[in-house]
């Protein structure tokens, strides 16, 4: 990037770093990392976002440089905020410091704390911006999407046999993957802040939604559960029930709108669902427009009935077919002995063509 020294360029990379740390929130704040850079481009101090209520990075990181801050450079991830939440603006902290410069990444997307770029200008403060954003942005780009789409990113999982079956004719389900994929599933439920099924899925199946590790033992930050459906849940249903002393909250959305049930989770500032309901759930969001990410596990046996993977989408011929683009395809090795391995496909919804006639 044009404007920029070698020593911002190491300076954002390891900002990238800090804020992509152990500590860093996933939801419902953006990761963030901030390097302070004397003039001469030695490192002055470094800080990063923890979550909710905590020092934002660059409140972090001026809290540790005290004095070495005045005429140093800010490298920060993204643009400082410059509203009062749960914290101070960042931009006006930057003024009071002395900071002599800022090189930013991305700019913040919430119209709620953006503009922190225009008023460090407005205090004489150099401004870049631009910085490493591809990176910045993929690093927040699951609150990135929910910000700017004033909703929450939605991945739809589902597992299924090579003839596309998510149980046996007698219902059964448990399990149509092997271990590996239900490691891996708990592994991507971790990254998520809700767990979204139907009341049908509670009803047959009586799943906990929970993210537990390789031991089966839960984890001590757990999502929402959520539960999608007009009908009434049975009050003993694990999935409203808590899970070994931990917090894990649960509701239940009346409604089978998958529009109106993002738009109440938005207020409620969720930023990931990870979709695991049956069939018709699947095929609801789906229809809708509202499924960002699938991941899909296959499992190498025939069923030749039983539960579909999705229910009908409304497709009658081949050419409206329903093609999400492939961005990774892995074969998850077996970890339980006389298991045959899986394969996880990574896709994202395929872009739509505009018909004629469209605006």
């Amino acid at each position: 990037m044009a404007g920029t020294s070698s020593h911002e360029h190491d300076a954002m990379r390891r900002a990238l770093v800090l804020a992509a740390g152990p500590d860093a929130p996933l939801h419902p704040n953006p990761r963030v990392g901030c390097v302070l850079l004397a003039p001469d481009g030695r490192v002055v101090a470094e800080g990063a976002h923890r979550g909710a209520g905590t020092p934002h990075a660059e409140v972090d990181a001026l809290s540790r440089a005290g004095a070495e801050a005045r005429g140093a450079t800010a490298v920060v991830t993204l643009e400082p905020c410059n509203h009062t939440g749960r914290t101070g603006p960042c931009a006006e902290a930057l003024v009071a410091a002395g900071v002599r410069r800022v090189v930013l990444a991305q700019r913040d997307p919430n119209p709620l704390a953006a503009g922190g770029a225009a008023t460090l200008r407005a205090a004489g403060i150099e401004v870049a911006t631009g910085l490493l954003e591809a990176e910045a942005r993929e690093l927040n780009r699951v609150w990135t999407f929910a910000v700017e789409h004033g909703r929450p990113f939605v991945t739809w999982k589902l597992a299924t046999t090579i003839d596309g079956r998510s149980a046996a004719a007698d219902g059964t389900s448990r399990w149509v993957s092997g271990t590996a994929s239900r490691r891996d599933t708990h592994r991507l439920r971790a990254l998520a802040d809700t767990m979204l099924v139907g009341t049908g899925t509670v009803a047959v199946d009586d799943p906990l939604l929970t993210v537990r590790d390789a031991e089966d033992r839960p984890l001590a930050r757990q999502p929402l559960r959520v539960v999608m459906g007009e009908r009434d849940l049975d009050p003993a249903a694990r999935v409203l029930a808590p899970v070994d002393g931990i917090a894990s909250p649960s509701l239940h959305l009346r409604t089978r709108d998958p529009h109106e049930a993002l738009a109440e989770l938005a207020a409620r500032e969720r930023r990931h669902v990870f979709l695991e309901g049956g069939p018709t759930l699947a095929a609801a969001f789906v229809a809708a427009g509202l499924v960002d990410e699938v991941v899909a596990y296959v499992a190498p046996f025939l069923l030749g009935a039983g539960r579909s993977a999705v229910a009908d989408l409304g497709i009658t011929t081949i050419t409206d077919a329903w093609r999400p683009e492939v961005l990774d395809v892995a074969v998850l090795e077996p970890v339980v002995a006389g298991e045959q391995p899986d394969v996880r496909f990574t896709l994202v919804p395929p872009v739509r063509t505009p018909a004629a006639g469209d605006a």
